[in-house]
């Protein structure tokens, strides 16, 4: 049975419905964020990077990221407005939080290791960040973000 060996609680700055896990350095990688950004799409992995389309335009999402030592329990469908996998190549080991208007951010946090990893991530309030964009503009945690990574060789 896998185990849960880090846990972080982040904060991404959603902005142009975008941002990015990527490399903490990413001055080696070939498409570096937000380059190539591809709107309307959920989870889109490119070497050393993620990119997450978020509903909302302009807002702050909390997120969550677990790091595991083999492939965590599924996550039950039914508490996710959306849900996707990808594979993820880290040369470093430390990941940091890129938003499209900001840039890098200071959020920051390592999976112990570099290599090829495995990412599963799930969201939730969806409709009510898309609804903020709509009306007020902004909000603090309304959209939530599950990101689980794990060795693919696990």
């Amino acid at each position: 049975m896998s185990e849960l060996v880090r846990q972080y609680q982040l904060s991404a700055d959603v902005g142009y419905h975008a941002f990015g896990l990527q490399e903490s350095d990413d001055g080696d990688l070939p498409v570096p964020f937000p380059d190539d950004f591809e709107r309307g799409v959920f989870l889109n992995a490119f070497p050393g990077r993620l990119d997450l389309y978020s509903a909302g335009h302009t807002h702050t999402a909390s997120l969550a990221v677990e790091v595991w030592d083999g492939q965590p329990p599924a996550l039950d469908p039914s508490g996710w407005d959306e849900q996707a996998e990808a594979d993820f190549e880290s040369s470093s080991g430390e990941i940091a939080v890129w938003s499209m208007s900001l840039g890098r951010t200071e959020e920051v946090f390592a999976l112990g290791a570099c290599g090829l990893w495995r990412v599963r991530v799930g969201c939730t309030g969806r409709a009510a960040a898309a609804a903020l964009s709509e009306g007020e503009g902004t909000g603090e945690g309304v959209e939530r973000y599950l990101v689980q990574f794990w060795p693919a060789k696990a």
